[in-house]
């Protein structure tokens, strides 16, 4: 059986977890390629349509406290 929560739409996590913006996501999205999300296997492409694996997600998260395509200067 599949965890139906193991693979979720942007605007799917984004609901499911309201300390995320769409916004912010759109951007850690945009920069995947560079800021490690492809390759932790946290984000992935069927066709279309983009799918972030909640779990993986949330570990990159951990270990990239700062991560790539985010303004950290704004305070």
């Amino acid at each position: 059986m599949v965890d139906n929560n193991l693979l979720q739409t942007p605007q799917q996590f984004v609901a499911n977890n309201p300390a995320f913006k769409m916004g912010g996501l759109r951007n850690l999205l945009f920069f995947r390629n560079t800021n490690g999300l492809v390759s932790s296997g946290a984000v992935c492409n069927i066709g279309r349509k983009l799918l972030i694996n909640v779990p993986k997600f949330l570990a990159w998260l951990e270990s990239n406290p700062q991560p790539k395509g985010v303004n950290n200067d704004k305070q």
